[in-house]
């Protein structure tokens, strides 16, 4: 888990048929009850488990920070992710043992990315903030996009994701 300081202002679940999802968040106004309800849907699409992840929106100076210290890069990005696991049979594994929710890591978003590749893209905010989402959930399985094939892999399966929730990227708001 990352060493940041975060206040649990607010914990949801989805129960389906499925599996539950937690997202612990660190700021309630950062994100509606529809937003959050897509995002658990998107992380439901994510993973066949019982996951809570935690997802916190920082500034652009924070992810800028966080990203050199933990990544080496000394520029901000839209999106971190920081995985518990580092393969997914060590979360079944967890899984099988515990009985409950798996703590599948640490998502971090910067709100002024958001708004930013939002207007880049000629799209909504909400949507920008479910792609990032997704994007890092894949992460926090093992989804990387460093070579040509996993890049394509990964940007299939954020596709199929996000056309299940009924966005796609022709969706212009």
């Amino acid at each position: 888990m990352i060493a940041i300081t975060r206040l649990i202002l607010r914990q949801m679940r989805i129960k389906g048929d499925r599996m539950n999802v937690s997202i612990i968040v660190n700021d309630e106004k950062a994100i509606s009850t529809q937003l959050m309800n897509t995002l658990r849907k998107a992380a439901s699409a994510c993973i066949d488990m019982d996951v809570e992840i935690s997802l916190s929106f920082v500034s652009l100076e924070e992810i800028h920070r966080m990203n050199r210290e933990y990544r080496g890069v000394d520029r901000p990005t839209d999106v971190l992710s920081f995985p518990m696991f580092d393969s997914t049979e060590e979360m079944e594994e967890m899984q099988r043992l515990t009985g409950g929710d798996v703590p599948l890591g640490d998502v971090v978003i910067c709100m002024d990315k958001i708004r930013e590749q939002a207007e880049e893209f000629g799209h909504s905010e909400e949507r920008e903030t479910v792609y990032l989402f997704t994007h890092s959930v894949l992460h926090l399985l093992g989804y990387d996009h460093e070579e040509d094939e996993d890049r394509r892999k990964m940007r299939a399966r954020e596709e199929e994701i996000m056309e299940s929730l009924g966005i796609s990227r022709q969706e212009q708001e």
